[in-house]
Protein backbone atom coordinates (compact mmCIF):
# COMPACT_ATOMS: atom_id res chain seq x y z
CA UNK A 1 0.00 0.00 0.00
CA UNK A 2 2.87 2.39 0.76
CA UNK A 3 4.17 1.92 -2.76
CA UNK A 4 0.82 3.04 -4.14
CA UNK A 5 1.09 6.35 -2.31
CA UNK A 6 4.63 6.86 -3.55
CA UNK A 7 3.38 6.38 -7.11
CA UNK A 8 0.48 8.77 -6.51
CA UNK A 9 2.69 11.44 -5.04
CA UNK A 10 5.10 11.06 -7.93
CA UNK A 11 2.20 11.64 -10.29
CA UNK A 12 1.39 14.77 -8.32
CA UNK A 13 4.92 16.08 -8.77
CA UNK A 14 4.72 15.45 -12.50
CA UNK A 15 1.48 17.37 -12.53
CA UNK A 16 3.09 20.36 -10.88
CA UNK A 17 5.77 20.67 -13.54
CA UNK A 18 5.18 22.62 -16.78
CA UNK A 19 3.21 20.81 -19.44
CA UNK A 20 5.22 19.48 -22.33
CA UNK A 21 5.18 21.61 -25.44
CA UNK A 22 2.83 20.64 -28.20
CA UNK A 23 5.39 18.73 -30.19
CA UNK A 24 2.90 16.94 -32.41
CA UNK A 25 -0.17 17.97 -34.31
CA UNK A 26 -1.08 21.47 -35.41
CA UNK A 27 1.06 24.39 -34.38
CA UNK A 28 -0.33 26.37 -31.44
CA UNK A 29 -2.38 29.46 -32.21
CA UNK A 30 -0.28 32.56 -31.62
CA UNK A 31 -1.62 35.87 -30.35
CA UNK A 32 0.14 37.80 -33.13
CA UNK A 33 -1.69 35.77 -35.79
CA UNK A 34 -5.06 36.43 -34.17
CA UNK A 35 -4.29 40.15 -33.93
CA UNK A 36 -3.36 40.34 -37.60
CA UNK A 37 -6.52 38.52 -38.64
CA UNK A 38 -8.73 40.75 -36.51
CA UNK A 39 -7.20 43.92 -37.95
CA UNK A 40 -7.68 42.55 -41.44
CA UNK A 41 -11.20 41.18 -41.09
CA UNK A 42 -13.12 43.07 -38.41
CA UNK A 43 -15.91 45.11 -40.05
CA UNK A 44 -15.81 47.87 -37.43
CA UNK A 45 -12.29 48.83 -38.54
CA UNK A 46 -13.30 48.81 -42.18
CA UNK A 47 -16.45 50.80 -41.43
CA UNK A 48 -14.44 53.43 -39.57
CA UNK A 49 -11.94 53.68 -42.44
CA UNK A 50 -14.80 54.18 -44.89
CA UNK A 51 -16.19 56.94 -42.68
CA UNK A 52 -12.82 58.70 -42.84
CA UNK A 53 -12.91 58.51 -46.65
CA UNK A 54 -16.47 59.83 -46.65
CA UNK A 55 -15.58 62.83 -44.51
CA UNK A 56 -12.50 63.58 -46.56
CA UNK A 57 -14.75 63.72 -49.61
CA UNK A 58 -16.65 66.55 -47.91
CA UNK A 59 -13.62 68.85 -48.03
CA UNK A 60 -13.84 69.46 -51.77
CA UNK A 61 -17.57 69.97 -51.48
CA UNK A 62 -17.18 72.56 -48.73
CA UNK A 63 -14.56 74.52 -50.69
CA UNK A 64 -16.56 74.59 -53.92
CA UNK A 65 -18.60 77.57 -55.08
CA UNK A 66 -22.38 77.21 -55.04
CA UNK A 67 -23.80 75.83 -58.27
CA UNK A 68 -24.39 78.48 -60.94
CA UNK A 69 -27.99 79.12 -61.86
CA UNK A 70 -29.44 79.11 -65.36
CA UNK A 71 -32.68 80.95 -66.10
CA UNK A 72 -34.77 80.79 -69.28
CA UNK A 73 -37.99 82.70 -69.85
CA UNK A 74 -40.23 84.51 -72.33
CA UNK A 75 -42.97 87.12 -72.53
CA UNK A 76 -45.41 86.89 -75.40
CA UNK A 77 -48.04 84.51 -76.80
CA UNK A 78 -49.40 81.69 -74.62
CA UNK A 79 -47.48 79.22 -76.74
CA UNK A 80 -44.13 78.49 -75.03
CA UNK A 81 -41.35 80.81 -76.12
CA UNK A 82 -43.52 82.41 -78.79
CA UNK A 83 -43.13 86.17 -78.98
CA UNK A 84 -45.68 88.66 -80.25
CA UNK A 85 -44.58 90.15 -83.58
CA UNK A 86 -44.40 93.88 -83.52
CA UNK A 87 -44.67 94.16 -79.73
CA UNK A 88 -41.35 95.49 -78.34
CA UNK A 89 -42.28 94.35 -74.84
CA UNK A 90 -42.36 90.73 -76.00
CA UNK A 91 -39.08 88.87 -75.60
CA UNK A 92 -37.18 85.64 -75.08
CA UNK A 93 -34.43 85.62 -72.44
CA UNK A 94 -31.70 83.43 -71.06
CA UNK A 95 -29.40 84.19 -68.13
CA UNK A 96 -26.80 82.71 -65.82
CA UNK A 97 -25.94 83.70 -62.26
CA UNK A 98 -23.10 82.74 -59.91
CA UNK A 99 -23.19 83.28 -56.15
CA UNK A 100 -19.83 84.22 -54.62
CA UNK A 101 -19.50 84.01 -50.81
CA UNK A 102 -17.58 86.69 -49.00
CA UNK A 103 -13.80 86.13 -49.34
CA UNK A 104 -12.54 83.59 -46.80
CA UNK A 105 -15.84 81.79 -46.19
CA UNK A 106 -15.16 78.91 -48.59
CA UNK A 107 -11.65 78.42 -47.25
CA UNK A 108 -12.99 78.27 -43.70
CA UNK A 109 -15.68 75.76 -44.67
CA UNK A 110 -13.03 73.58 -46.28
CA UNK A 111 -10.82 73.74 -43.20
CA UNK A 112 -13.78 72.85 -40.96
CA UNK A 113 -14.50 69.80 -43.10
CA UNK A 114 -10.81 68.84 -43.07
CA UNK A 115 -10.69 69.03 -39.26
CA UNK A 116 -13.74 66.81 -39.05
CA UNK A 117 -12.07 64.25 -41.31
CA UNK A 118 -8.89 64.44 -39.25
CA UNK A 119 -10.89 63.87 -36.08
CA UNK A 120 -12.43 60.79 -37.67
CA UNK A 121 -8.98 59.31 -38.34
CA UNK A 122 -8.37 59.31 -34.58
CA UNK A 123 -11.67 57.54 -34.13
CA UNK A 124 -10.38 54.85 -36.49
CA UNK A 125 -7.27 54.52 -34.34
CA UNK A 126 -9.45 54.16 -31.25
CA UNK A 127 -11.45 51.38 -32.92
CA UNK A 128 -8.26 49.61 -33.96
CA UNK A 129 -6.85 49.76 -30.44
CA UNK A 130 -10.12 48.56 -28.95
CA UNK A 131 -10.30 45.53 -31.24
CA UNK A 132 -6.68 44.63 -30.49
CA UNK A 133 -7.29 44.94 -26.74
CA UNK A 134 -10.38 42.74 -26.94
CA UNK A 135 -8.49 40.09 -28.92
CA UNK A 136 -5.67 40.10 -26.39
CA UNK A 137 -7.93 39.96 -23.35
CA UNK A 138 -9.95 37.13 -24.88
CA UNK A 139 -6.75 35.27 -25.74
CA UNK A 140 -5.41 35.59 -22.18
CA UNK A 141 -8.72 34.49 -20.72
CA UNK A 142 -8.82 31.48 -23.05
CA UNK A 143 -5.23 30.59 -22.17
CA UNK A 144 -6.11 30.74 -18.48
CA UNK A 145 -9.14 28.49 -19.00
CA UNK A 146 -7.09 26.05 -21.08
CA UNK A 147 -4.54 25.81 -18.29
CA UNK A 148 -7.31 25.30 -15.74
CA UNK A 149 -8.78 22.52 -17.89
CA UNK A 150 -5.39 20.85 -18.17
CA UNK A 151 -4.71 21.09 -14.43
CA UNK A 152 -8.21 19.98 -13.44
CA UNK A 153 -8.19 17.01 -15.82
CA UNK A 154 -4.88 15.77 -14.44
CA UNK A 155 -6.10 16.24 -10.89
CA UNK A 156 -9.24 14.27 -11.70
CA UNK A 157 -7.14 11.30 -12.74
CA UNK A 158 -5.06 11.60 -9.60
CA UNK A 159 -8.10 12.00 -7.38
CA UNK A 160 -9.70 8.92 -8.90
CA UNK A 161 -6.60 7.00 -7.91
CA UNK A 162 -6.94 8.39 -4.38
CA UNK A 163 -10.53 7.16 -4.34
CA UNK A 164 -9.50 3.65 -5.40
CA UNK A 165 -6.85 3.50 -2.68
CA UNK A 166 -9.38 4.68 -0.11
CA UNK A 167 -11.65 1.85 -1.24
CA UNK A 168 -8.80 -0.67 -0.94
CA UNK A 169 -7.97 0.54 2.56
CA UNK A 170 -11.62 0.30 3.54
CA UNK A 171 -11.87 -3.27 2.23
CA UNK A 172 -8.92 -4.42 4.35
CA UNK A 173 -10.14 -2.56 7.41
CA UNK A 174 -7.52 0.20 7.36
CA UNK A 175 -9.83 2.99 6.23
CA UNK A 176 -13.29 4.39 6.80
CA UNK A 177 -16.30 4.37 4.54
CA UNK A 178 -16.55 8.17 4.86
CA UNK A 179 -13.11 8.40 3.21
CA UNK A 180 -14.45 6.56 0.19
CA UNK A 181 -17.54 8.77 0.04
CA UNK A 182 -15.47 11.92 0.47
CA UNK A 183 -13.19 10.93 -2.39
CA UNK A 184 -16.20 10.23 -4.62
CA UNK A 185 -17.69 13.62 -3.75
CA UNK A 186 -14.44 15.37 -4.68
CA UNK A 187 -14.32 13.52 -8.00
CA UNK A 188 -17.87 14.74 -8.71
CA UNK A 189 -16.85 18.29 -7.80
CA UNK A 190 -13.96 18.14 -10.25
CA UNK A 191 -16.29 16.83 -12.96
CA UNK A 192 -18.58 19.78 -12.26
CA UNK A 193 -15.63 22.17 -12.50
CA UNK A 194 -14.59 20.63 -15.82
CA UNK A 195 -18.09 21.14 -17.20
CA UNK A 196 -18.09 24.81 -16.21
CA UNK A 197 -14.62 25.32 -17.65
CA UNK A 198 -15.58 23.71 -20.97
CA UNK A 199 -18.64 25.93 -21.18
CA UNK A 200 -16.48 28.97 -20.46
CA UNK A 201 -13.99 27.91 -23.09
CA UNK A 202 -16.76 27.57 -25.67
CA UNK A 203 -18.10 31.03 -24.86
CA UNK A 204 -14.64 32.57 -25.16
CA UNK A 205 -14.10 30.73 -28.44
CA UNK A 206 -17.32 32.26 -29.81
CA UNK A 207 -16.20 35.69 -28.57
CA UNK A 208 -12.85 35.33 -30.31
CA UNK A 209 -14.56 34.20 -33.51
CA UNK A 210 -16.73 37.31 -33.45
CA UNK A 211 -13.60 39.47 -33.19
CA UNK A 212 -12.10 37.57 -36.14
CA UNK A 213 -15.35 37.84 -38.13
CA UNK A 214 -15.70 34.07 -38.27
CA UNK A 215 -18.66 31.76 -37.74
CA UNK A 216 -19.30 31.39 -33.98
CA UNK A 217 -18.68 27.63 -34.01
CA UNK A 218 -15.32 27.80 -35.80
CA UNK A 219 -12.91 25.73 -33.70
CA UNK A 220 -9.85 27.43 -32.24
CA UNK A 221 -7.05 25.00 -31.48
CA UNK A 222 -4.56 24.93 -28.67
CA UNK A 223 -3.12 28.34 -27.85
CA UNK A 224 0.52 29.22 -27.58
CA UNK A 225 1.74 29.53 -23.97
CA UNK A 226 0.65 32.69 -22.20
CA UNK A 227 3.76 34.71 -21.43
CA UNK A 228 4.20 37.27 -18.70
CA UNK A 229 5.11 40.68 -20.09
CA UNK A 230 7.16 42.93 -17.82
CA UNK A 231 5.82 46.35 -16.88
CA UNK A 232 8.88 48.51 -17.54
CA UNK A 233 7.20 51.93 -17.49
CA UNK A 234 6.48 54.01 -14.43
CA UNK A 235 3.03 55.33 -13.69
CA UNK A 236 4.05 58.89 -14.54
CA UNK A 237 5.38 57.79 -17.93
CA UNK A 238 2.18 55.95 -18.73
CA UNK A 239 0.06 58.90 -17.65
CA UNK A 240 2.07 61.19 -19.91
CA UNK A 241 1.67 58.83 -22.86
CA UNK A 242 -2.05 58.51 -22.18
CA UNK A 243 -2.56 62.26 -22.47
CA UNK A 244 -0.25 62.74 -25.45
CA UNK A 245 -1.36 59.81 -27.61
CA UNK A 246 -4.92 59.00 -26.61
CA UNK A 247 -7.08 58.80 -29.75
CA UNK A 248 -10.08 60.14 -27.85
CA UNK A 249 -8.21 63.25 -26.68
CA UNK A 250 -6.59 63.75 -30.09
CA UNK A 251 -10.01 63.55 -31.72
CA UNK A 252 -11.42 66.03 -29.24
CA UNK A 253 -8.57 68.45 -29.88
CA UNK A 254 -9.38 68.36 -33.61
CA UNK A 255 -12.99 69.12 -32.75
CA UNK A 256 -11.86 72.07 -30.61
CA UNK A 257 -9.89 73.39 -33.58
CA UNK A 258 -12.94 72.82 -35.76
CA UNK A 259 -15.10 74.81 -33.34
CA UNK A 260 -12.61 77.69 -33.47
CA UNK A 261 -12.86 77.70 -37.26
CA UNK A 262 -16.66 77.60 -36.94
CA UNK A 263 -16.40 80.68 -34.72
CA UNK A 264 -14.35 82.48 -37.39
CA UNK A 265 -16.91 81.50 -40.02
CA UNK A 266 -19.78 82.73 -37.86
CA UNK A 267 -18.07 86.12 -37.54
CA UNK A 268 -17.75 86.32 -41.32
CA UNK A 269 -21.50 85.93 -41.62
CA UNK A 270 -21.69 89.63 -40.71
CA UNK A 271 -20.25 90.33 -44.17
CA UNK A 272 -22.34 90.11 -47.35
CA UNK A 273 -22.24 87.50 -50.11
CA UNK A 274 -22.34 88.50 -53.75
CA UNK A 275 -23.93 87.31 -56.97
CA UNK A 276 -23.00 88.11 -60.55
CA UNK A 277 -25.41 87.46 -63.42
CA UNK A 278 -25.40 87.79 -67.21
CA UNK A 279 -28.57 87.99 -69.33
CA UNK A 280 -29.41 87.84 -73.03
CA UNK A 281 -32.77 89.06 -74.38
CA UNK A 282 -34.26 88.64 -77.85
CA UNK A 283 -37.15 90.91 -78.98
CA UNK A 284 -39.15 90.76 -82.22
CA UNK A 285 -37.88 93.14 -84.91
CA UNK A 286 -35.72 94.82 -82.28
CA UNK A 287 -31.99 94.73 -81.57
CA UNK A 288 -30.80 91.98 -79.23
CA UNK A 289 -30.08 93.07 -75.65
CA UNK A 290 -27.47 91.99 -73.13
CA UNK A 291 -27.31 92.69 -69.43
CA UNK A 292 -25.03 92.29 -66.42
CA UNK A 293 -26.33 92.04 -62.85
CA UNK A 294 -24.55 92.41 -59.53
CA UNK A 295 -26.41 91.62 -56.31
CA UNK A 296 -25.46 91.58 -52.64
CA UNK A 297 -27.34 90.47 -49.55
CA UNK A 298 -27.73 92.82 -46.60
CA UNK A 299 -26.79 90.90 -43.43
CA UNK A 300 -27.19 93.87 -41.08
CA UNK A 301 -30.98 93.46 -41.36
CA UNK A 302 -30.60 90.11 -39.50
CA UNK A 303 -27.91 91.03 -37.00
CA UNK A 304 -29.58 89.12 -34.17
CA UNK A 305 -29.39 86.01 -36.30
CA UNK A 306 -25.63 86.50 -36.78
CA UNK A 307 -25.18 87.19 -33.07
CA UNK A 308 -26.90 83.88 -32.30
CA UNK A 309 -24.62 82.08 -34.77
CA UNK A 310 -21.52 83.45 -33.05
CA UNK A 311 -22.93 82.57 -29.64
CA UNK A 312 -23.69 79.02 -30.80
CA UNK A 313 -20.13 78.58 -32.10
CA UNK A 314 -18.70 79.89 -28.84
CA UNK A 315 -20.80 77.51 -26.76
CA UNK A 316 -19.79 74.57 -28.95
CA UNK A 317 -16.13 75.47 -28.50
CA UNK A 318 -16.50 75.74 -24.72
CA UNK A 319 -18.31 72.40 -24.64
CA UNK A 320 -15.56 70.74 -26.68
CA UNK A 321 -12.89 72.06 -24.31
CA UNK A 322 -14.74 70.82 -21.24
CA UNK A 323 -15.27 67.44 -22.89
CA UNK A 324 -11.54 67.17 -23.48
CA UNK A 325 -10.85 67.82 -19.80
CA UNK A 326 -13.44 65.22 -18.80
CA UNK A 327 -11.83 62.67 -21.10
CA UNK A 328 -8.39 63.49 -19.75
CA UNK A 329 -9.53 62.98 -16.16
CA UNK A 330 -11.16 59.67 -16.99
CA UNK A 331 -8.10 58.45 -18.89
CA UNK A 332 -5.78 59.24 -16.00
CA UNK A 333 -8.04 57.30 -13.66
CA UNK A 334 -8.21 54.31 -16.00
CA UNK A 335 -4.42 54.19 -16.45
CA UNK A 336 -3.81 54.31 -12.70
CA UNK A 337 -6.47 51.67 -12.08
CA UNK A 338 -4.91 49.24 -14.56
CA UNK A 339 -1.39 50.07 -13.42
CA UNK A 340 -2.24 49.23 -9.82
CA UNK A 341 -4.00 46.06 -10.99
CA UNK A 342 -0.92 44.99 -12.95
CA UNK A 343 1.40 45.69 -10.02
CA UNK A 344 -0.87 43.79 -7.63
CA UNK A 345 -1.00 40.84 -10.04
CA UNK A 346 2.78 40.93 -10.31
CA UNK A 347 3.13 40.67 -6.54
CA UNK A 348 0.52 37.91 -6.33
CA UNK A 349 2.22 35.93 -9.08
CA UNK A 350 5.50 36.01 -7.18
CA UNK A 351 3.69 35.04 -3.99
CA UNK A 352 1.96 32.11 -5.65
CA UNK A 353 5.11 30.90 -7.36
CA UNK A 354 7.60 31.30 -4.52
CA UNK A 355 5.46 30.65 -1.46
CA UNK A 356 1.84 29.61 -1.75
CA UNK A 357 2.08 26.78 -4.29
CA UNK A 358 5.37 25.30 -2.97
CA UNK A 359 4.09 25.47 0.61
CA UNK A 360 0.75 23.89 -0.23
CA UNK A 361 2.61 21.17 -2.14
CA UNK A 362 4.73 20.42 0.91
CA UNK A 363 1.58 20.33 3.03
CA UNK A 364 0.09 17.80 0.63
CA UNK A 365 3.24 15.69 0.76
CA UNK A 366 3.24 15.79 4.57
CA UNK A 367 -0.44 14.86 4.78
CA UNK A 368 0.12 11.91 2.46
CA UNK A 369 2.88 10.59 4.69
CA UNK A 370 0.82 11.16 7.83
CA UNK A 371 -2.22 9.45 6.32
CA UNK A 372 -0.16 6.34 5.62
CA UNK A 373 0.71 6.10 9.30
CA UNK A 374 -2.81 6.93 10.44
CA UNK A 375 -1.78 10.21 12.04
CA UNK A 376 -4.41 12.23 10.12
CA UNK A 377 -7.67 11.41 8.39
CA UNK A 378 -8.40 11.26 4.69
CA UNK A 379 -10.31 14.56 4.83
CA UNK A 380 -7.06 16.42 5.56
CA UNK A 381 -5.41 14.83 2.52
CA UNK A 382 -8.32 15.83 0.28
CA UNK A 383 -8.33 19.35 1.70
CA UNK A 384 -4.62 19.80 0.98
CA UNK A 385 -5.09 18.27 -2.45
CA UNK A 386 -7.85 20.71 -3.45
CA UNK A 387 -5.83 23.58 -1.99
CA UNK A 388 -2.94 22.82 -4.34
CA UNK A 389 -5.39 22.58 -7.24
CA UNK A 390 -7.04 25.89 -6.42
CA UNK A 391 -3.77 27.76 -5.91
CA UNK A 392 -2.21 26.58 -9.16
CA UNK A 393 -5.30 27.50 -11.14
CA UNK A 394 -5.34 30.86 -9.33
CA UNK A 395 -1.78 31.46 -10.49
CA UNK A 396 -2.80 31.26 -14.15
CA UNK A 397 -5.92 33.29 -13.53
CA UNK A 398 -3.74 35.99 -11.97
CA UNK A 399 -1.33 35.77 -14.89
CA UNK A 400 -4.26 36.39 -17.24
CA UNK A 401 -5.36 39.35 -15.08
CA UNK A 402 -1.84 40.80 -15.29
CA UNK A 403 -1.76 40.51 -19.07
CA UNK A 404 -5.28 41.92 -19.46
CA UNK A 405 -4.33 44.95 -17.36
CA UNK A 406 -1.37 45.56 -19.67
CA UNK A 407 -3.61 45.17 -22.72
CA UNK A 408 -6.01 47.78 -21.38
CA UNK A 409 -3.17 50.19 -20.63
CA UNK A 410 -1.74 49.67 -24.10
CA UNK A 411 -5.15 50.52 -25.57
CA UNK A 412 -5.22 53.77 -23.61
CA UNK A 413 -1.59 54.88 -23.91
CA UNK A 414 -0.50 53.38 -27.23
CA UNK A 415 2.71 52.17 -25.55
CA UNK A 416 3.64 48.55 -26.46
CA UNK A 417 3.22 46.61 -23.23
CA UNK A 418 2.18 43.11 -24.30
CA UNK A 419 5.41 41.47 -25.40
CA UNK A 420 5.13 39.20 -28.48
CA UNK A 421 8.23 37.25 -27.43
CA UNK A 422 8.86 35.10 -24.40
CA UNK A 423 10.18 36.92 -21.35
CA UNK A 424 11.67 35.66 -18.10
CA UNK A 425 8.97 34.81 -15.60
CA UNK A 426 8.27 32.95 -12.39
CA UNK A 427 6.25 29.75 -12.60
CA UNK A 428 4.39 28.22 -9.68
CA UNK A 429 5.97 24.87 -10.45
CA UNK A 430 9.53 25.86 -9.77
CA UNK A 431 9.38 29.00 -7.66
CA UNK A 432 12.41 30.42 -9.47
CA UNK A 433 13.20 32.49 -12.51
CA UNK A 434 12.95 30.46 -15.71
CA UNK A 435 12.52 31.22 -19.40
CA UNK A 436 9.11 30.01 -20.40
CA UNK A 437 8.79 27.84 -23.50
Amino acid sequence: MKASFVVLFALGIVFLTPAAANAQGAAPVRLADLEAEALRAHPAIEASARMVDAKRARVAQARALPDPQLSIGYMGDPAPFDVQVGDPSSYRTIGVMQEIPYPGKLALRGRIAAKEAEAETWNTEAVRRRILAEVRMTFFEMASVDKALEITARNKDLLEKFARIAEERYKVGQGLQQDVLRAQVEVSRILQRLTVLRQRRGALEAQMNSLLFRAPDTPIGALAPMEKSPLVYSLDELLEHAVSSSPEIRRQERLIEQSQLAMDLARKEYYPDFSIGWDYQQRPQMPEMYGLRFTVNLPFFQRKKRDAMVNEAGQMQASARQMREAMRTELLWKVKEQYLAARASDDLLALYAKAVVPQSTLALESSLSSYQTGAIDFLSVITNFTTVLDYEISYYEELASHQKALARMEEITGVPLVEPQATPGVTPESGKEVRQP
